[in-house]
């Protein structure tokens, strides 16, 4: 195949200094990260994944049980992040703070690297760095240190062999298959990769000839099983998908949980300002998409559309899924039939200084999390008190499994399920104040441990057998003084 002079150009365009574009934008994302650490533990459930993971690795086991709240203490509950748990939980030992920060940060790092370099493969890399540079962008506020974050460069290389596959009139690679496992063990959101096999297979049987058809499908449906096959491959085998599907069946609970919250238009945002652009974009230039890749950009709009979080997933999807029929509809090239020379030396030097920075960066700077998931004053005061069935406002739940106290309820809505966490809600604003008294009473709490904000902090300072022991602009502390 010719090689044109302007896919040479391009090919010598992808670097600086002889390092490809996609290491400089990796190495610039980690930077900003790692720069702006503390915002990736801006998330409360980051102490409880830790603890996960220490306590994996302490006793050498899978838990299967909860082992951390008193409301459902040895109800079935199985960790489906158990992997990245276990990383966060090295990390911390190793580092403190920093460690998780560090390793989230190399992914995020890592995913925008690998999205800006398949797009550079077929359009322009200055295109490529700026819709990477989108994506990143649109994924920010999803962006912290839990394990969806370690599976975000997994879930981009499936994808992108996916799109390889049906592109190219194939099934995928069986290569593919330990990248299905690897997600399986890291976050639950690997279903999200099983559910996609469908509508590639559709795109790669519409690009077929008819006469290929029966045997491509074929050969999609012996991939699909061992797919399936392969995301069994954890220490719960067929429990992982079950715990997965769980999370989509909490119904009205959905709508309290932010980013479980469908997106808000109601402000004029950066999502809504992507989609008039993309909408605009289209309508200008006459884009044209076959029916499968429509139905493909109307399932990550939809799910953009339905929940927050998966905001990220259109972001850094979306891409993948028009990049062929954009580049070839346009007549845009990039540097995919010309050799990438790689300097192994230099960018073996640009790793080595980033681990320098890293490390002079974390001996000098003081990683944390929030004070507003942190409430240390008032815990200290709990555990003087010797409380133990403590009624908590979510936000603190991470923190009190730090400091090894029982919680009344935690981030894991699949373990408690729609019925408890609704009536919580209710009780602890107020909408049913019998219902907030049945709580004190039935689950015999003895400390109530809830934000300045959440309208029950103020019944208790008027309920007979209540005192208020502490309170400060993070949290408010009363404990009970008579039975």
């Amino acid at each position: 195949m010719s090689v044109t002079v302007e896919t040479i150009n391009q090919e010598k365009a992808l670097g600086l200094g002889r390092i490809p574009a996609w290491f400089w934008m990796g190495a610039g994302v980690y930077l900003l990260q790692l720069v702006n650490g503390s915002n990736l533990l801006r998330d409360s459930d980051t102490y409880w994944h830790i603890a996960a993971g220490k306590w994996i690795i302490a006793h050498y086991a899978f838990p299967r049980v909860d082992i951390y709240s008193f409301t459902k203490a040895g109800e079935p509950w199985i960790s489906t992040s158990w992997l990245a748990q276990v990383l966060y939980g090295e990390a911390f030992e190793l580092a403190g703070w920093a460690g998780p920060i560090v390793l989230a940060a190399t992914c995020i790092a890592a995913t925008i690297a690998l999205l800006t370099f398949i797009l550079s493969r077929r359009i322009p890399w200055t295109y490529a760095v700026v819709v990477a540079l989108a994506a990143l962008t649109l994924s920010t506020h999803h962006l912290f240190a839990r394990p969806h974050v370690l599976a975000l460069p997994v879930m981009v290389a499936w994808v992108n062999g996916l799109v390889s596959a049906s592109e190219s009139r194939e099934a995928p690679s069986f290569r593919l298959l330990p990248l299905m496992a690897l997600w399986a063990n890291l976050h639950g959101g690997f279903v999200f990769g099983l559910v996609l096999l469908a509508p590639f297979a559709f795109d790669a049987l519409w690009n077929q000839e008819v006469s290929r058809r029966t045997s491509l499908a074929l050969r999609w449906i012996a991939f699909g099983v061992c797919a399936l096959a392969a995301s069994c491959v954890t220490p719960y085998g067929w429990e992982s998908i079950l715990a997965s599907r769980k999370i989509l069946e909490l119904g009205e609970l959905l709508h309290l949980i932010y980013e479980w919250m469908p997106a808000d238009f109601s402000r004029f945002g950066l999502f809504e300002a992507c989609v008039f652009a993309l909408i605009a974009g289209a309508l200008y230039c006459g884009v044209k998409l076959s029916p499968p890749r429509i139905v493909l950009v109307l399932i990550l709009f939809h799910m953009a559309l339905s929940h927050v979080r998966n905001i990220e997933i259109f972001a850094l999807l979306m891409p993948l899924v028009v990049l062929s029929p954009l580049s070839s509809q346009f007549g845009l090239h990039g540097a995919r039939f010309v050799k990438m020379t790689f300097p192994f030396a230099s960018a073996a030097t640009l790793v080595a200084i980033l681990g320098l920075s890293t490390w002079v960066f974390a001996a000098s700077h003081k990683f944390s999390p929030t004070t507003i998931q942190s409430p240390a004053a008032a815990v200290d005061v709990l555990k003087d008190r010797n409380a133990r069935r403590v009624l908590n406002d979510l936000p603190f739940a991470g923190y009190l499994i730090s400091r090894e106290l029982p919680v009344f309820i935690d981030g894991r809505a699949e373990l408690y399920g729609e019925s408890f966490e609704m009536a919580y809600y209710r009780a602890l604003q107020l909408q049913d104040v019998n219902l907030f008294l049945d709580i004190l009473k039935t689950y015999e709490i003895d400390a109530v441990l809830l934000t300045p904000s959440t309208p029950a902090a103020g019944l208790l300072d008027h309920l007979d057998g209540w005192q208020r022991v502490y309170s400060d602009e993070t949290a408010v502390l009363h404990i009970r003084t008579a039975h």
